[in-house]
């Protein structure tokens, strides 16, 4: 089971500290470009918080450093999944989402036993250039059935308009980066969201 319905992904604990008030159970944060020592002290800090609010935090890429600060769940995309010990990770106990985009990274994701399965760009998306046109939700409806029990997360230009789609599609969470970072209100948009998934 999945923590929730709405996953959104922030790129530092700052996201966390301001939007977790606003109802949010389930987030990722995202750390890119940072030093080893800032890359770690914003895990601990978004692990400190989420812990206080009671949410789940999905550390994105550094499963390292999330085993040594003893966070709970990583997630891999298809590159870092290249590089991660995932027997360690499993050793430590942590949860494990994958990303995927095709059929060859499905397959290699379902043999790893993930605890959801990311899909994704569901529509076009700002938030990087990615070799992938959008999936669409008929591509979310043939993962879900390929994926059965796995909860499937649907990512790639979501909106709160569009996520009642893609959960009738047959997407189990959705997830969101820039509709709510680039709002001009975050947190009225954070509060749309919990509404629209709940």
């Amino acid at each position: 089971m999945m923590p929730d319905r709405f996953y959104p992904i922030f790129d530092s604990a700052d996201w966390f500290a301001r939007l977790l008030p606003a109802g949010i159970r389930f987030a990722q944060l995202r750390v890119k470009d940072r030093s080893a020592a800032e890359t770690r002290a914003e895990i601990a800090r978004a692990r400190d918080l989420c812990a206080e609010a009671g949410a789940v935090l999905v550390v994105n890429d550094h499963w390292e450093i999330a085993i040594e600060e003893g966070c709970g769940f990583v997630h891999l995309g298809q590159e870092d999944l290249d590089e991660a010990d995932v027997p360690a990770i499993r050793a430590a106990g942590m949860r494990l989402g994958l990303s995927t985009h095709d059929e060859a990274e499905l397959d290699r994701a379902l043999g790893l036993a993930p605890d959801y399965v990311a899909l994704g760009p569901v529509y076009p998306t700002i938030l990087k250039k990615m070799r992938w046109t959008e999936q669409g939700l008929g591509r979310v409806a043939e993962w879900k059935a390929r994926v059965g029990a796995v909860p499937l997360v649907a990512i790639g230009g979501l909106t709160v308009e569009r996520a009642g789609g893609v959960l009738a599609a047959g997407a189990d969470v959705v997830s969101m980066v820039t509709d709510i970072t680039l709002n001009a209100d975050p947190e009225a948009r954070t509060r749309a969201w919990v509404e629209a998934t709940r």
